[in-house]
Parts: C-alpha cells; structure tokens; sequence
C-alpha cells in the first residue's frame, strides 16, 4: 500500500519543525512519506536577521542544510519555488531553480500529496511606494541581510579611503518601519559600526559620520506592544543618538535618501524597508483558494484552508482569527501551529477529528542589542502583561532561539552547539569584517 504523501512546502520556523517532528514520527515508521520542498538550500531562523545585516553574526556558523536535516530525520527535502496549485489532481507546480549565472539546476517539476501543508511564511510589504524595490532593503532572507551588511562595510572603507571630508548623509541608514525588526536593527548597528570603525578605519566618527534614523508612520514605535515598553525601548535608543521620526509616513525612497509626506526629507546611503508584512503574492488566487487583504490564506480553527481540508497552511501565511482577531505573525505562532500539526496530522492518518488551535500568547521581547532587551511576559495568557528588561529578558529572548534548536535537533546536540558557539566566539572578531 502506497504511503500518505505529507508536502510541506517552505522551510521557515514552522516548516522545518514540523518536517523534522513528522520525519522522526510518521517517517520513521514508515506510515508517511514526509517531503519538504524550499528554494533555499539552508535554513536560518528569521528572527536574527538583523543580527546578519548588522555583522554581529556570522551566518555560516548558524545555517541547516536541509539536505543533511532530511537525511538525520526521516524527511525528503527538495530544492524549488512553489508557484502553482492543482487541487483536482493534488499536485503543485514547482519553478526550475537557476544557478546565479542563470542556468537550470532543476527543471520545472510536479509534486503529488495527499495532504498539503503550505508555510511560506510573509515578505516585506512596500505598500507599492516609488523607489522602495530600487533602493532600499528588506530583511526578508539570509541574502537580503548579507547584502544590506556588504553594501555598509563596502561604504565604510570607501568614505575612509577616500581623501577629504565624508559628504553629509552618505553613511547615514534609514530605517523605515518601528516595530521589532527596525527597532533590533538600529540598536544593533550602533555597536557594530563603532565596533567596525576600531578594526582601523580611523577615517570615519561613528557618533558625528554614521546617523540611524528610525521612520514610523504610527505615534510610537513597537506599537503593537504595550505602551509602556515602547516607551523604554525609546528612551534608551535616544541615549543611543538614534533619531526617531514618528507619525511619518514615507513617500518615496531614492538613492540619496527617504521622502515623507510632510516634506521632510531623510538623507542617508543605506535605506531599510521594515514597514511591513504581506503573504507571498503567488498565494493569492491560488486555485481558488481564500485568501485576505495581504494575501494570507484564510484557515479555520483546524488550520485546515477554509476551501479545501487537505490542504493546511501555518505561520505567517496562514490568516487564523483567534478572540476576534488574526493571530500575529510571530515565530512562538508558528511553534504552536507546527506542534498542534504534528498531532493533527497522526490523527488523520487515522480517520480521527483534529483539534482545533488555541493560540497562546506568551508575550514579546526586543532585544536591543547588548544594551538591553524589553519586552512582555506571558500577554494574554495570563490576562495581563508583566514588563520586563535588562538581563533577565536577555536571557528570555536568547532562549527563544535555543528553544527552536532543540525542536530541531533535540537537548543533547543544541547543547553542544551552543557550547561550541560560546567558546569560538572568545577567539574571533565580535563582528563580520567583510
């Protein structure tokens, strides 16, 4: 008898948990032939990001293959973009993957499934502003913030090379958007810029040279969090000398800076687009597949897709309401739904109902850096939220991503890993020179 055939397409926080929790599942014991399909070829958790962009962290010491996750954990891993959908014969559409000169690796290819779980994950939203694809940078992938790091070391040693004085605002950053990935960024660029300026740029004074410039179109920053918080997280990047535009809303982007719609102009070399999510534009439309205003696909409680229960979607793609409201696209979600999926999906192997999902909200954290991190407890599981900040959120915060690698590869290798993360880094540049 032929095997279920589970497809997970995208390899993000959810993705790849659930694969790796269904390989050693269902894989294992030969009850499903798990695949998850991906167009990169290694993972990174998105959320450090920033982190990339910023230098303070090297990538290469912190990618998966997936190819060698598949192998350790009973899974299938194929290289490929989604891009089409054939419900009636239960298959999807994968894109030929090019190699960087353009030449097909793989071609075009059909997959067949008898569930499908969709966890594509989000993209930055520009909201179609000139000037935002052609000059300015996301953080939506592990090339977008090695690039944005590139193109500020490339700037850094052509302003310090250079003879004569450093034009005003050429290496300045903009950073549009206030929430958690704006925010991290500019706390962490005002360390790795000083940081990079002592390896022997001597040219360059980060605190008169080097301006970051937060633009937020709402009356705060992190105004998805408490107002208390924000209001910490302010104060601290203000004795940082980040400068922060509120109630700004952003017009245009050219190459020289940032254009508001009061006509205020932002100069600045490097501009970051973090304004935003929106689903993968190839969602919408999707064989007749519902979809909202950003192209999220609308599930029920089950996270079962509302026009057709084999297929299921997770994490930032996935429009689920939850007391009223969708459920925020946040990497604990995506734990959550990945974990309640596992279950689900043993269940219906079975021809048993599938329970439904209840998000629990345990609260945000925003690290500034090693200047601090703040943040809220526990949210509305407990019906309330306990501020905290300083070291004891440190703590919380790097846990949450200790927590995704144990999900990965269990207690005992997430362990190692971190040890030998902690004893390299005594021996190495504190941030990426090039």
């Amino acid at each position: 008898m032929d095997r279920h055939r589970i497809v997970i397409v995208g390899g993000g926080a959810g993705g790849l948990e659930l694969a790796t929790r269904l390989g050693d599942t269902l894989g294992k014991r030969g009850m499903a032939a798990v695949t998850l399909i991906d167009r990169k070829r290694t993972h990174l958790w998105k959320p450090l990001l920033h982190e990339v962009a910023a230098g303070s962290m090297d990538i290469d010491e912190h990618e998966l293959e997936y190819l060698a996750q598949a192998r350790w954990h009973h899974f299938r891993y194929r290289l490929g973009a989604m891009d089409g959908l054939d419900r009636k014969s239960k298959e999807i559409t994968v894109a030929a993957s090019l190699d960087e000169e353009g030449r097909e690796v793989i071609l075009r290819r059909r997959f067949g499934y008898d569930t499908l779980v969709i966890a594509v994950g989000s993209t930055t939203n520009d909201f179609g502003t000139p000037g935002v694809m052609e000059h300015a940078i996301s953080l939506d992938t592990t090339d977008e913030a090695e690039r944005f790091h590139r193109k500020l070391v490339n700037a850094c040693l052509r302003a310090h090379a250079r003879p004569g004085p450093i034009s005003p605002g050429e290496l300045d950053v903009a950073i549009v958007g206030g929430g958690a990935t704006g925010v991290e960024l500019a706390a962490e660029l005002h360390k790795t810029v000083r940081e990079l300026a002592a390896y022997g740029l001597d040219q360059i004074d980060p605190d008169k040279d080097i301006r970051i410039t937060i633009i937020e179109a709402n009356d705060r920053i992190l105004s998805a969090l408490p107002e208390r918080i924000s209001n910490s997280a302010e104060k601290l990047l203000e004795t940082l000398g980040v400068k922060i535009r509120k109630g700004e809303r952003v017009v245009r982007v050219t190459e020289k800076g940032v254009e508001c719609r009061s006509g205020k102009f932002v100069p600045a070399g490097l501009v970051v687009w973090a304004a935003g999510i929106k689903a993968p534009d190839f969602l919408r439309g999707l064989d007749g597949l519902e979809t909202n205003s950003i192209n999220q696909l609308v599930v029920k409680e089950t996270l079962q897709t509302t026009n057709d229960p084999d297929i299921f979607a997770l994490g930032d793609c996935s429009a689920c309401r939850w007391k009223g409201q969708t459920v925020p696209p946040r990497a604990q979600a995506a734990h959550q739904q990945a974990s309640l999926l596992v279950k689900s999906l043993s269940r219906r192997l079975g021809g048993k109902s599938l329970p439904e999902y209840r998000y629990r909200d345990f609260g945000s954290l925003v690290s500034l850096g090693e200047y601090s991190t703040v943040g809220s407890l526990m949210g509305g599981l407990s019906g309330g939220n306990m501020m905290v900040e300083g070291y004891f959120a440190r703590l919380m915060y790097l846990s949450l991503y200790r927590m995704h690698l144990v999900a990965l590869h269990g207690y005992p290798k997430a362990l190692l890993d971190s040890l030998a993360r902690f004893i390299t880094r005594r021996t190495e540049p504190h941030i990426k020179l090039h």
